[in-house]
């Protein structure tokens, strides 16, 4: 049986932070980091409804191919990423697909014909998870999220490749690596990720990937090196998708 978390509710009996209830939410949701992407995304949902807006939290919920569907911001980072998860699923929310930008890593992610990587694991290069469960437990996406994105991939004839990002909590100490205390750390495990074959990095899709396994949910994510219209549309045409599946299988 999947793992349940508590209800922290607002005064309204909302989740606190998102500040939505049961039924505002579709079953499937797209997670942006940026509010202001969920605009972008929401454009592609028939009848798209702003639902609510609080802190980095903005929500969206309408229909594709008739089903209820929503784009919830997460914010940047593992710790609200890993707030907005918890109350999404609380509203009953259980398929989550990131649609984010990420930076280059291993040398093969710098190819010029690249536009993004469908990811398919996470390093857990970060602080949030830990608090869930030990380091050694996998950052996996599942497996059935990660096959309806390469097949969008796939028939759109784009070039998004499979693999692994590094998940962290530092943005300048990926970029500015020199001006920290500790900038020879920060350079030995860059070059472990560079010679690992991470694909990407960014700072969300661990405690996104770990959540949704200890919970019991399905999780995975696109990330763009380009053109993010073009990977909203990967992540809608996946998600059309996964419906028709679950649709096809009664579930």
């Amino acid at each position: 049986m999947a793992i349940q978390s508590k209800n922290v509710l607002n005064d309204k009996g909302q989740h606190y932070h998102i500040c939505c209830s049961r039924g505002d939410i579709g079953r499937y949701v797209f997670l942006p980091g940026d509010p202001f992407r969920t605009d972008r995304i929401a454009k592609h949902f028939d009848d798209p409804v702003l639902v609510a807006h609080n802190r980095e939290h903005k929500t969206w919920t309408g229909k594709l191919d008739g089903v209820p569907v929503s784009v919830c911001s997460t914010g940047m980072g593992c710790p609200s990423t890993a707030i907005a998860l918890e109350e999404l699923i609380h509203c009953g929310a259980d398929t989550f697909i990131r649609i984010g930008s990420a930076g280059h890593v291993c040398d093969e992610s710098w190819d010029e014909a690249l536009d993004g990587i469908v990811v398919t694991a996470a390093v857990r290069d970060e602080g949030t998870t830990v608090h869930y469960i030990p380091i050694e437990y996998p950052a996996v996406a599942d497996r059935h999220v990660v096959a309806a994105l390469v097949r969008a991939v796939k028939e759109q004839g784009l070039n998004y490749r499979e693999g692994i990002s590094q998940c962290k909590d530092s943005f300048y100490g990926q970029h500015d690596p020199d001006s920290m205390p500790n900038a020879a750390r920060l350079k030995e495990r860059w070059e472990a990720w560079r010679r690992g074959n991470v694909m990407c990095s960014e700072m969300e899709t661990a405690a996104l990937f770990v959540i949704s396994s200890i919970r019991g949910r399905r999780a995975g994510a696109v990330m763009s090196f380009k053109n993010m219209d073009q990977t909203i549309t990967v992540a809608c045409s996946a998600l059309k998708h996964l419906i028709a599946a679950d649709q096809a299988a009664g579930t």
